[in-house]
């Protein structure tokens, strides 16, 4: 007669062996590959919110709206024949290049990389109420400048994007692009008001407002912000843009040489929590 204890035992370990398997098998086939992580992958709710959010198309046509009534109270308090314009910046302002942020986030790659290749396609579209708003700006016989960060290379296509869409005063004379290393803006906003009677500035980064922004920290954003809160919503109006601006620059104090994981461990440590 065999030993009940070692036939007790070898059964056991039998149904551990099998349990261990059948354990082993079915986890790994509900875990999904290792893939290596996206360095942009920050970036995901921030392109998904431009692209898929009701409430981002809301806040844009609500910019708009308000660029309307505070021209047309302007115009009222100041009806002399100065000749009038409104300065808008391109970018996140008036074209949506949130295709392009995709492409770096499915690719892993960032700025400028496929940058010249988006912009070549001229199929930026349009943001909510942009056309509609300086086409009734013209009407009342306010000009449009366009001042962008774009190079002077890309002058020519942005030109046909712009036009492609029915933007108004599309040419050489109203298109400021950089043309050379100085990123502010201010220079050309000042060689408009030479001739002009500046109305309204619309942008979706505070340096398309005022030079107190260049390159500053992120605690004299916040102040120079508060000196200037009457004028947002009046003389200023700003567009949401949670993609990148220069207020994740002032996040990295505008080191551009970090490397991704130097950025995420930073915007790790300014989160505030509780």
């Amino acid at each position: 007669m065999k030993n009940p204890f070692k036939l007790t035992m070898l059964l056991s370990f039998t149904i551990v062996i099998m349990l261990t398997y059948s354990f082993t098998k079915n986890n790994n086939a509900k875990q999904p590959l290792n893939k290596e992580i996206s360095p942009n992958e920050y970036l995901v709710m921030g392109v998904l919110f431009e692209q898929k959010a009701a409430e981002f198309i809301a806040l844009s046509y609500q910019a708009y709206n308000i660029a309307r009534v505070m021209l047309d109270n302007q115009l009222k308090e100041k009806p002399n024949k100065n000749k009038k314009c409104v300065i808008v910046d391109i970018d996140e302002t008036i074209l949506d290049n949130s295709p392009f942020e995709a492409k770096c986030i499915i690719e892993g790659t960032s700025y400028p990389k496929y940058w010249k290749e988006w912009v070549d396609l001229g199929t930026a579209k349009p943001m909510p109420g942009a056309v509609d708003f300086l086409k009734y700006a013209l009407t009342k016989g306010v000009e449009t400048f366009y001042i962008t960060n774009r190079n002077i290379d890309n002058r020519n296509i942005t030109l046909k994007n712009l036009q492609a869409y029915g933007f108004p005063n599309v040419d050489t004379l109203h298109l400021l692009t950089k043309n050379d290393k100085v990123g502010s803006k201010e220079i050309r906003r000042k060689k408009i008001a030479e001739k002009y009677e500046i109305m309204l500035l619309i942008g979706d980064n505070l340096a398309d407002f005022s030079a107190i922004y260049d390159n500053q920290t992120v605690d004299k954003r916040y102040a120079a912000t508060d000196s200037l809160k009457n004028e947002f919503g009046k003389k200023f109006i700003i567009l949401p843009n949670a993609m990148y601006g220069d207020w994740e620059n002032a996040i990295y104090n505008y080191n551009f040489k970090l490397s991704a994981q130097e950025k995420d461990e930073i915007r790790k440590k300014s989160l505030i929590s509780f």
